[in-house]
């Protein structure tokens, strides 16, 4: 599916065939082309938790207060960060530079990221964003609709998937066949009431 096509097209699905899975295959095709998503630095700080077992994906059902396409989908990821990626080996994400631009990348990382809880949590709330973008527009170009989801209790599904301590949940992202299309578009805004140029108009006090 051509690119422009699958943006216009992809549209939130929240009614899955249950008796759909996808293949080893179809799933590690989806995430050789998530794992293309850009991060800042290159730190490549998200991490995706593929939900296959009933028992817990039914538990995380419940935690998300009974919402069917949980257990439907054909495929259930949670989509986490790593908080402290940028402290982790970080000569890894640069590892095929020429070693003076990997020298320098690794103390610009460390530089910029140290003592700061607050950009560490959003740089991961940013890269785990577009990775879900591009997960639903792959899924899409695969054949497979799409729900991303945040309602639900972040704390209760960590527990059941694990998290470490320094990992966040940024949101969870179902994927698989529909049993029904999407509703249609509730309202676009006009593109001028969110696209201006050069600045925002001052507002006159």
């Amino acid at each position: 599916m051509e690119v422009l096509e699958a943006i216009r097209s992809r549209r939130s699905v929240r009614k899955f065939d249950p008796e759909h899975r996808m293949n080893a295959a179809e799933i590690e095709q989806l995430m050789h082309h998530v794992i293309l998503s850009p991060t800042a630095f290159n730190i490549q700080n998200w991490r995706f938790v593929a939900v296959h077992d009933p028992d817990r994906r039914s538990e995380i059902r419940k935690a998300a207060w009974d919402q069917s396409q949980i257990t439907d989908c054909s495929l259930l990821l949670v989509l986490c960060m790593d908080l402290k990626s940028w402290d982790k080996s970080p000569e890894r994400y640069w590892v095929n530079a020429p070693s003076r631009v990997s020298d320098s990348m690794i103390r610009e990382i460390q530089h910029f990221y140290r003592d700061d809880d607050m950009l560490q949590r959003d740089e991961g709330m940013r890269s785990c964003g577009m990775a879900a973008q591009t997960a639903m527009l792959a899924a899409k170009a695969m054949g497979y609709e799409s729900c991303p989801m945040d309602g639900f209790d972040f704390k209760r599904v960590g527990h059941l998937i694990n998290l470490p301590p320094d990992h966040r949940i940024c949101m969870m992202l179902c994927i698989g066949k529909p049993l029904a299309a999407a509703h249609p578009r509730a309202g676009q805004l006009d593109l001028a009431d969110v696209f201006v140029t050069d600045g925002f108009t001052e507002i006159a006090s």
